[in-house]
């Protein structure tokens, strides 16, 4: 099953590369060594063999020798942005993507736009080319890349700012290294077909040392091969071959204390080199984190992401327990952690985080890494437990302690309580339960010393006079410092708690109101309401064209949420994408068909979004997500039933069609041929007979095209009711001698109530009811036997009864007797009938508010139609 799912995911990959378009890139260790060059060689044989190749941008940096290998080429022209004064040129991304060539040259992709630009990075307008299916040619050296930025850094002493994610990488189909020795570089740099002669002599002396070109050029060779050994990984699994070993996950743990994007970076790399996932975890334990803290692993999560990896925040006052449940739960078997100041107690006692997970870890690899930061960083001591001390909390441990001097000064005066400590004791835990640990230790060192100070004899010195009155101020401080660590820690447990609970309400409620909604309209409002409610902001939600609350977008707002609906990834406020509007957009995963977007503006003042807030939107936008699917799916599974339906009454319409009105038109076709070719010799009263069979079919005929006109209506919703007044009597007497035209022989007795008053209706649509259930009663009453029609009113409401002394109808089929072309042999679903009368009659008597049901005879014998109007006044 392993091979088959790898076989598989190496399956898809390559279709989703099919789909889009190719990335080369042409991978050099330094500047100089000629990608640009030899790229345009490339592209200039590949337009010789007939492909349509486009020069999006090249820099040939005044190369006499590069630039002349662009003649012949079709060059973009360059799109002039305005800058402080300055206009620059930069790649015309829209230009490119309107003229869709098959190939496109888009030089320096680690080069960093002009801002206003759309994307912030050239690789991310290279990403975009690459989506909308064409084959990019780009140029990119080896200290650009992110993962290696460290490294880079430790080499050459250049901190690189422009880099391109290791995720951009992974959507290769080829890399070319080009390459050149050492010292042919340093050749070509002095005489001037690097830089100019002044920049020459300063890059010799600083970052094309021999030296640093080396190991360059080594990290170069090193990520081609990586690539290399990649791609052929994945075609052995593409083609089922054995032999490719299953890689477990990476897991590395940061705290945010200044080596964060460092250990990220390297779990990148030990992930790269084992083909890995990896993930990037913090634990959020007892003490909360400072402004820098924080800030420095939202960083570092968002280059995580970048990178390809995930980021967890996890909750627990164990960090050793929460990182071992995590790499259990999500297969990781390294552990990437970094080396910070270890407490001389704890280690010990065998109690640091390292040792911990030496103890407890047996089946994970564990890398521990340090850095000359981190190690100068350990040998400042001031950085407790709790974090560092606020001005109000310091005040807060002063005032705890002060009052519980005089409260003790009171109790031993008044009251001659004996145990003062108790007092000292609550307030440490008072201190501790509402500020953080650092608090809570000054709180207990200064009841500790004023305890000792005022209440322990002698008074008014730190000297102790007795020997239990040393092991009673030394017990006091323990159970002081231990009430208010567990007092700290509590607190911050009911705080993460409270945190997840509400997070957890917020979905809970969320779900509850997308289960409710019936439609795409309320799906999007409910879900628009509940981000406001959780963030306390502004939100917006587009699906198609249906957009919720976004009359207040301007036009880069409006640009950034089509990018961001366009191409399926977060744009806006908070990203690199058209980072200048106020909103951050993110996609919502609806289908290949459909595309939706979610927008969130934060306040003015916020500046950044933490890690919870960013699960937290995330769930929920793609909790609504899940819940326009499902209403799409709903309306297309309903318009499938109604298609279904829709031909179904088709069907049985043609075949009602062809079968009953072909009888009385065969009728009528006979009669009229009789009379055509033997009118003259036929006698009076034959000739008479001929004619009345004409008119009474015809008539019929009339019936069932005037039917099928009716239920048309119906069905479109065009019956109009022009109400009129009219007298009960003369209603029921109308439709009983109309019908009686068509069935001489029918006997009929009329039973209406007496003094009932006349009635506010559509005397046609009602009478036409009417008929057609006498009708089906007239036809099915045994020869002899009368139709009675009782009329009588009880509650308000007009009730007409149509009995006959028929064969009566089967309880389970009297109410499918109302559905169109429901064809039996009894009752109005006879072989002679189209099967609409009763659908018709329901239709009209529905229209005006009443109902119509068949019930047995009062006997057992025959059927009872009821038709109830209720009694409206105009």
């Amino acid at each position: 099953m392993i091979e088959r799912s790898e076989q598989a995911d190496a399956l898809i990959g390559e279709l989703k590369r099919q789909g889009a378009g190719r990335l080369t890139i042409f991978l050099g260790a330094a500047p100089g060594v000629g990608k640009t060059y030899t790229m345009l060689g490339r592209a200039r044989e590949l337009q010789r063999r007939g492909l349509d190749v486009v020069v999006g941008i090249a820099e040939t940096h005044g190369r006499g020798e590069t630039a002349a290998l662009l003649d012949g080429l079709e060059v973009m022209p360059r799109k002039r942005i305005e800058y402080q004064g300055r206009m620059l040129d930069e790649l015309d991304l829209d230009a490119l993507l309107a003229r869709k060539p098959a190939l496109a040259l888009v030089d320096e992709l680690a080069h960093r736009n002009v801002p206003g630009s759309r994307h912030e990075r050239r690789w991310q307008d290279v990403v975009e080319l690459l989506d909308a299916g064409i084959d990019v040619y780009t140029t990119i050296n080896i200290q650009h890349l992110e993962s290696l930025n460290d490294v880079v850094h430790r080499i050459t002493g250049v901190r690189v700012s422009e880099t391109v994610p290791d995720a951009v990488f992974d959507r290769l189909r080829d890399i070319v290294l080009v390459d050149l020795p050492p010292r042919e570089l340093i050749e070509r740099l002095q005489q001037g077909k690097v830089y100019v002669p002044e920049q020459a002599a300063q890059a010799l002396q600083a970052f094309f040392s021999p030296s640093n070109l080396t190991a360059l050029r080594e990290l170069a060779m090193q990520t081609a091969a990586d690539r290399v050994d990649s791609d052929l990984r994945e075609a052995q699994a593409a083609r089922g071959l054995p032999g490719v070993p299953l890689r477990r996950g990476v897991m590395v743990a940061i705290d945010g204390c200044g080596q964060s994007e460092y250990l990220v970076r390297v779990a990148r790399r030990l992930a790269e080199r084992r083909d890995s996932p990896w993930t990037v975890v913090t634990v959020q334990g007892g003490s909360p984190r400072d402004e820098a803290q924080q800030l420095e692993i939202d960083r570092a999560f968002a280059l995580a992401r970048r990178l390809g990896g995930d980021a967890l925040v996890l909750h627990g006052n164990s960090i050793v327990d929460a990182l071992l449940d995590q790499a259990a739960r999500s297969g990781a078997s390294t552990i990437v952690l970094g080396r910070t100041r270890e407490r001389p107690l704890a280690r010990m006692f065998n109690r640091t985080i390292t040792q911990q997970l030496l103890q407890r870890g047996a089946h994970y690899e564990l890398t521990i890494v340090s850095t000359p930061e981190a190690r100068a960083k350990s040998r400042r001591s001031w950085r407790s437990v709790g974090g560092h001390l606020s001005r109000s909390d310091a005040l807060l441990a002063l005032a705890s302690a002060t009052l519980a001097t005089v409260l003790a000064w009171l109790a031993e005066r008044w009251i001659a309580l004996d145990d003062l400590s108790l007092i000292f004791i609550v307030a440490v835990v008072l201190v501790a339960a509402r500020t953080r640990m650092t608090a809570a230790v000054i709180a207990a060192v200064l009841c500790f010393l004023a305890y000792n100070f005022f209440f322990i004899e002698p008074r008014f010195t730190l000297m102790i006079g007795a020997r239990q009155g040393a092991i009673t101020v030394v017990l006091f401080l323990i159970a002081a410092l231990v009430a208010g660590r567990l007092a700290s820690k509590l607190r911050m447990q009911v705080l993460a708690l409270r945190a997840a609970n509400a997070q957890a309400t917020e979905l809970q409620t969320l779900g509850r109101q997308l289960a409710s909604a019936a439609d795409l309209g309320q799906v999007l409002h409910a879900g628009r309401d509940a981000l406001r409610r959780a963030l306390d902001a502004d939100a917006m939600l587009q699906v198609g064209e249906l957009v919720v609350h976004g009359d207040s977008l301007d036009a880069k707002d409006r640009a950034a949420a089509d990018w961001a609906m366009r191409h399926r990834q977060a744009a806006g406020r908070f990203t690199d994408t058209l980072a200048g509007s106020d909103w951050w957009f993110l996609p919502m995963a609806l289908g290949e068909r459909r595309s939706g977007v979610a927008g969130v503006r934060m306040p003015p003042g916020v500046n950044r979004l933490n890690a919870e807030q960013r699960r937290l939107v995330e769930a929920m936008v793609e909790d609504i997500a899940q819940a326009v699917v499902r209403t799409h799916l709903v309306s297309d599974l309903e318009d499938a039933r109604v298609g279904s339906e829709t031909e179904r009454l088709r069907s049985a319409l043609l075949s009602s069609v062809s079968h009953d009105l072909r009888s009385p038109l065969a009728s009528i076709i006979g009669s009229a041929s009789s009379l055509d070719h033997y009118g003259a010799a036929m006698s009076e009263q034959d000739r008479h007979g001929l004619l009345e069979t004409i008119r009474i079919e015809g008539e019929r005929l009339d019936r069932y095209i005037q039917n099928l006109l009716d239920m048309t209506r119906l069905g479109h919703g065009g019956l109009a009711l022009n109400r009129d007044w009219i007298g009960v009597d003369e209603l029921i007497g109308s439709a009983v001698t109309r019908l009686q035209r068509y069935e001489p022989d029918t006997r009929f007795e009329v039973e209406v109530a007496p003094d009932l008053a006349p009635i506010w209706l559509h005397p046609a649509l009602v009478e036409q009811a009417l008929f057609n259930v006498l009708e089906n009663a007239a036809k099915f009453s045994p020869p002899g036997e009368p139709v009675v029609v009782q009329v009588q009113e009880l509650d308000g409401q007009l009730r007409i009864d149509v009995r006959d002394r028929g064969p009566g109808i089967p309880e389970d089929e009297r109410r499918r007797i109302f559905d169109m072309f429901y064809s039996v042999e009894r009752g109005d679903r006879g072989r002679q009938g189209t099967g609409l009368g009763l659908a018709i009659t329901q239709g009209m008597i529905g229209a005006h508010g009443g109902s119509v049901e068949a019930l047995p005879g009062p006997d057992g014998r025959g059927t009872t139609i009821r038709i109830t109007l209720p009694r409206i006044t105009p």
